[in-house]
């Protein structure tokens, strides 16, 4: 997830996009086969939500890894095979 450099360093010194890349690197330590997100790119600048994006598409490509992402950001929603939406709790679409 790009953060090799910052291996030593304590995880109070990380920015929130930092904190939420551990967070994912965490998620994908045990190699799952499935994978739930809630905003996954929500703390990131457009370049590293971009590289999350398409982790995260090589991943089901390569390794068969189903995703599950909640998200507002059209990028993510734009990237995925299938979206449904929600409203007010309800599946809308």
């Amino acid at each position: 997830v790009g953060l090799e450099r910052m291996a030593g360093d304590r995880p109070g010194i990380l920015s929130g996009g930092e904190q939420q890349r551990v967070a994912i690197a965490r998620a994908l330590f045990h190699e799952p086969r499935i994978l739930l997100g809630d905003e996954p790119t929500g703390n990131l600048d457009a370049k590293t939500g971009a590289e999350i994006i398409e982790l995260f598409l090589r991943l089901h490509a390569e390794r068969g890894v189903t995703i599950v992402v909640v998200t507002h950001e059209d990028r993510m929603a734009k990237a995925a095979r299938r979206v449904l939406h929600m409203e007010n709790g309800r599946l809308v679409a």
